[in-house]
């Protein structure tokens, strides 16, 4: 098992955070989905995802809930 840190700007509504829970904690290979603090961690089996994989889908997910990943 893997995991993956991001921070995200500003802090999520409720839905939003439903909405990320249910649509990445769906994907194959996605073991669980934290999002507290202005962060999303995601716990991850390294033999279905890799690190990239995951940060991208993140990334794809969070912009299209009108958010953005901070570096």
């Amino acid at each position: 098992m893997a995991s993956v840190k991001l921070r995200v700007e500003n802090m999520f509504c409720y839905e939003c955070v439903k909405a990320v829970r249910k649509f990445i904690g769906s994907m194959e290979g996605v073991l669980s989905v934290d999002v507290v603090d202005g962060g999303i961690r995601i716990d991850f089996d390294e033999e279905v995802l890799n690190e990239d994989r995951v940060r991208k889908l993140v990334s794809d997910t969070v912009q299209r809930l009108g958010y953005r990943i901070s570096e």
